[in-house]
């Protein structure tokens, strides 16, 4: 019933076996060798051969566009050679391109788009000193026009100054002006106040008694003040509600008393 195992034939097919096995293991030795042997091999040519593309830095990004030349149109680069050709004889408003009846907003919005376009820092890159030149003297001019026109008394004052015989010398708003100017608003608010000095004093008192309350006293420095200027409205007025608020104590005075 049992076959009987016979060890003299089958010792030959194990040493078979084991130098088959032995065989297999030496090959793939031998290809793991050669695999490590490739692999530096590649590793030496790299960094021996290779170093200088394979790491080689960047190169430097290129200059900016603008650089090659002036930040403007052929059109925006004829009508600043225009412009600063008869700057001495254009106005604040022709300088902004705007009417003489412009209100600040609209003043404010062509500075703004002037300075966009003429602002110097954009052609700082030119080589052309006598293009920069240009640019500076006109945003500095357009700068100058905004200062005087956003402000309601000086533009009160330069459109006056242009509309009269002495345009010419009055076109650009200088320390003159300026002193002109202030001196001006000066008057026009002691003229609104009066006219003569010492009706001025006068009423000024007035006006402190009146805050103090102290409206008898703010009547008599009324009627001093009526006596150099006796047509003055703004005066007669004034008298008007310190002898209305002087007969509205006397009231309440008396009131209380007979109580």
């Amino acid at each position: 019933m049992f076959e009987t195992f016979d060890s003299a034939s089958s010792a030959p097919a194990a040493r078979r076996f084991a130098l088959s096995t032995t065989a297999s293991v030496a090959v793939f030795g031998l290809i793991a060798v050669a695999a490590m042997t490739a692999a530096n091999t590649v590793k030496e040519v790299i960094k021996e051969k290779k170093v200088d593309v394979v790491f080689r830095p960047p190169p430097p990004p290129p200059p900016p566009a603008a650089a090659g030349g002036p930040a403007l149109s052929p059109e925006q680069l004829a009508d600043l050679e225009s412009r600063c050709a008869k700057l001495d004889q254009l106005d604040y408003f022709e300088l902004l391109g705007l009417e003489r009846t412009a209100v600040p907003g609209d003043i404010k919005k062509a500075f703004y788009k002037e300075s966009r376009v003429y602002h110097p820092d954009r052609f700082f890159h030119l080589e052309s000193k006598a293009l920069k030149d240009q640019v500076n003297e006109l945003y500095k001019r357009v700068t100058e026009a905004y200062y005087v026109l956003r402000d309601d008394t000086k533009r009160k004052k330069y459109l006056s100054d242009i509309a009269g015989p002495d345009r010419a010398q009055k076109l650009r708003f200088t320390d003159a002006s300026e002193s002109e100017t202030k001196a001006a608003a000066k008057k026009e608010q002691e003229e609104q106040i009066g006219t003569h000095p010492k009706g001025r004093q006068f009423y000024t008192q007035a006006q402190k008694d009146l805050e103090s309350g102290n409206p008898s006293a703010a009547e008599r420095n009324l009627k001093m003040a009526l006596t150099y200027e006796p047509a003055n409205a703004r005066y007669k007025e004034a008298l008007a509600e310190a002898q209305k608020q002087t007969a509205d104590k006397s009231k309440g005075d008396s009131s209380f008393k007979i109580r």
